[in-house]
């Protein structure tokens, strides 16, 4: 970022005293904001709509003109915060080069402030065009399953699933279980007292829940000495956490209709292998005697769902039937943006996250958890565990993260067009 230092009056007086020539003041310049020319006459041609839209509502209210100028208001107020910086700027820089040395001090002073203004403003406009995910408006499901590790995993599985729970809890979201299932074992703890897990799967049922989640998606990794470890080594185990879009059940057709062979939740049910099992673990009476467990199989794609909280059969099967259209829904979302990618430059490439990916570690040794991606340390490992601000702080990062990865994508994609939309003339040109 190129910003103007700060200049007492007297060192400017100065200045001009002994003759040093107005090159030598540092200024900034609009030439430092680049937006690519289409992303600014995208912006430019969506306002234009704005405010032919707002002209219309006006004078007569009509619900879908409503709806589209909601959708594109915040492209126009960031596009106009835009250029009223830029106007700024220039003026300053016209100031600059007046023959008053008055005008040009008060001009130098307000020059930082007001690059500072028109590179948050470019920043805020970026993100304003950047296409909103898909899935970014629905609750979501978070599922925890261990990885490497052994019932150390399991144990840490546990701890992740609870962390979410409770900053669920604190955060004031409606949850749900939709499914806690223990390994068989012993019934051994681990050293907080955790639960060998298997795997278990939260729902958030706020609408914007997958937007506020989706970045805790991969390989979570813990190094710690666990409890039955007698000489004191630290062990290194792994958690993947997947972060999947979930229906509301009360959710209508326009949310998104999994009857609609349009849609990503779609499913055929021809292709949809179902089993009734018995179910298994700790339960009492009811395990192993009654036939309410339910199994789903996709055969397309090998996904496999198995439900068996409840003791009905008809809710399990129900909650299978979701859990499947998510994790289908997901890997649809996933297969278009590999595909949107590979069209990319390979910019963003490097950085694209796969599920191997350990995206954070929770460190007990030093107290400490690091997100990776966001390149964020934070101390007070157990408030994060327990779903504190601290983990509040390691999420909001993230989020940062993302916005920025997304931008990054936007403009990629624009550099991609361009670039396409002149190589054929460049191909004439050449003949």
């Amino acid at each position: 970022m190129l910003a103007a230092p700060w200049v007492c009056r007297s060192c400017v007086r100065s200045l001009r005293r002994i003759g040093f020539s107005q090159q030598f003041l540092r200024r900034a310049s609009t030439d430092s904001v680049k937006l690519p020319p289409a992303l600014l006459e995208r912006a430019r041609f969506l306002t234009a709509e704005h405010d032919q839209l707002t002209a219309q509502l006006a004078t007569n209210f009509d619900e879908k003109i409503a709806k589209r100028a909601g959708e594109v208001h915040r492209i126009a107020d960031a596009f106009k915060k835009f250029e009223h910086a830029k106007a700024s700027l220039q003026e300053l820089e016209g100031l600059l080069k007046s023959e008053d040395a008055e005008m040009r001090e008060l001009a130098q002073e307000d020059l930082e402030a007001t690059n500072e203004q028109l590179l948050e403003s470019s920043r805020n406009l970026s993100v304003a065009l950047t296409p909103k995910h898909p899935f970014a408006d629905m609750p979501c499901l978070i599922e925890v399953v261990p990885g490497p590790g052994g019932t150390e995993g399991r144990f840490f599985a546990d701890s992740v699933f609870k962390m979410y729970q409770a900053y669920c809890v604190n955060k004031g979201f409606r949850v749900k279980v939709v499914q806690y299932l223990a390994a068989d074992s012993t019934g051994e703890k681990g050293g907080d007292g955790e639960t060998a897990l298997q795997e278990a799967v939260l729902e958030v049922m706020e609408e914007g829940a997958y937007a506020h989640f989706r970045g805790e998606a991969g390989m979570h990794r813990v190094q710690r000495v666990p409890a039955t470890e007698k000489s004191g080594r630290t062990h290194t185990s792994a958690v993947a956490v997947w972060v999947l879009p979930s229906f509301a059940e009360n959710a209508t057709a326009s949310d998104g209709d999994w009857d609609n062979p349009e849609s990503d939740f779609y499913i055929d049910p021809a292709e949809v292998k179902s089993e009734k099992m018995r179910a298994s673990g700790a339960g009492g009476q009811h395990v192993n005697k009654t036939e309410s467990a339910i199994r789903l199989t996709h055969i397309p794609t090998g996904i496999t769902v198995s439900m068996q909280d409840s003791r009905s059969q008809h809710t399990n099967r129900a909650d299978a039937w979701r859990l499947l259209r998510s994790r289908i829904a997901q890997k649809r979302r996933e297969a278009r943006e590999e595909a949107a990618r590979a069209l990319r430059s390979s910019v963003l490439s490097s950085a694209q996250l796969t599920r191997g990916d350990k995206i954070r570690t929770y460190n007990y040794g030093q107290d400490r958890c690091t997100d990776h991606r966001a390149g964020l340390d934070v101390h007070n490992l157990p408030d994060v565990l327990r779903g504190g601000d601290t983990l509040g702080r390691v999420i909001d990062a993230v989020h940062t993260w993302l916005t920025e990865k997304d931008i990054q994508a936007l403009l990629a994609d624009e550099e991609a067009a361009a670039a396409a939309a002149n190589a054929p003339a460049k191909g004439k040109k050449g003949k």
